[in-house]
C-alpha cells in the first residue's frame, strides 16, 4: 500500500488525517470523503466549440469579401469606371 488510496481502501486512516480527528472519537465510524478526480472533458469540448466556431467566422467572412469583391468589380465594370482585357498571346 503505498498510495492514500489503498489506504483508503483498506480502511487505515492516514497519520495526517488521524491527527485532525478530535480526541475520544469512534475511529471505526469515521468516514473519509475524497475529492472526485477532476474532468477535462469540459475544458477539452470547450476549446473545440471554440476553434470550430472561430474557423466558421472565418469562412463567413472571406466568402462576404468575396461577394463584395465581385460586386464592386461587376459595378465598376458596368458603369465603365474599370475595365479588364484578357490577351492570348501566340507564338
Amino acid at each position: 500500500m503505498q498510495l492514500p488510496e489503498d489506504q483508503m481502501r483498506a480502511g487505515h486512516i492516514p497519520a495526517d488525517l488521524y491527527r485532525q480527528i478530535p480526541p475520544g472519537t469512534d475511529v471505526r465510524r469515521v468516514v473519509i470523503v475524497q475529492e472526485a478526480p477532476r474532468s477535462y472533458t469540459g475544458p477539452i469540448v470547450l476549446t473545440l466549440v471554440v476553434a470550430a466556431g472561430s474557423v466558421a467566422v472565418l469562412l463567413v467572412i472571406a466568402f462576404v469579401v468575396q461577394v463584395i469583391a465581385g460586386a464592386a468589380v461587376a459595378i465598376l465594370s458596368a458603369t465603365g469606371g474599370l475595365t479588364y482585357t484578357i490577351n492570348r498571346y501566340r507564338k
